[in-house]
């Protein structure tokens, strides 16, 4: 029997074409920090970090602890130095990257949907980020955490890996106290949404446009659009 629902948020419950974000997103950033660390720099510790982070596989530190690791000694600042202007950067800058996202109209009637029938409701998006832009990008899809009560959202401060690793997906398990089978995991990332939740036994439902050809042989729960995912649920 379904207890929990793991929705991916980006290009699932929210519009959002990543590579144009990411772009316009460490463009805000760099020009935040300009005047401590030159934005070539920035950037090129801000990947490294990124990549240390997608390396977590569950049996070590939190990503955040695992990006600060690599991060701040590279720049040669405490984080007490730098946290307080990110923290700004999240506060001022980044809730002007709304205007790049698309809010889906299926988003909201699903996730309502998911709390009417008493599910768990997990927000399943890749622990790269700390919990503000998370939490804003949420509000932007129509489903803000001030007005659904999750059962977990997934963020940088509290995972110890990232969606390409099966450990992630266990870890939503224990943090849910469910069995995969209890479990739908709903997202369109093929190598971070479906193939690892697959592998931990949690059944997949692949959010993809019609016509598109299935990277290989993993047994789906369905695939379609969200708006088709909806019509099946009503």
């Amino acid at each position: 029997m379904l207890k929990a629902i793991l929705f991916d948020l980006d290009d699932t419950l929210l519009g959002n074409a990543m590579d144009t974000f990411v772009l316009a997103y460490f463009q805000a950033l760099t020009q935040h920090v300009a005047r401590l660390i030159p934005p070539e720099r920035l950037i090129s510790e801000l990947l490294r970090a990124t990549r240390a982070m997608e390396t977590n596989d569950g049996n070590g530190p939190t990503n955040e602890e695992t990006f600060a690791a690599a991060f701040y000694p590279a720049l040669g600042y405490e984080p007490a130095a730098l946290r307080p202007i990110f923290d700004q950067f999240y506060a001022e800058e980044f809730p002007k990257l709304r205007s790049l996202t698309q809010r889906l109209p299926e988003a909201r009637p699903l996730v309502a949907w998911a709390f009417e029938r008493g599910l768990q409701v997990a927000i399943a998006t890749n622990p790269l980020f700390p919990r503000s832009p998370i939490e804003q990008r949420l509000e932007w899809a129509g489903v803000p955490v001030s007005e659904f009560e999750y059962a977990l959202v997934t963020t940088y401060e509290d995972m110890h890996a990232t969606k390409a690793h099966p450990a992630y997906y266990r870890e939503i398990l224990a943090r849910l106290g469910r069995e995969p089978e209890e479990c739908l995991m709903v997202g369109d990332d093929w190598k971070r949404d479906i193939v690892p939740a697959v592998a931990v036994g949690i059944p997949a439902y692949w959010v993809v446009e019609p016509g598109a050809v299935q990277p290989e042989d993993v047994p789906l729960a369905g695939r379609g659009t969200l708006a088709d995912l909806w019509e099946w649920i009503r």
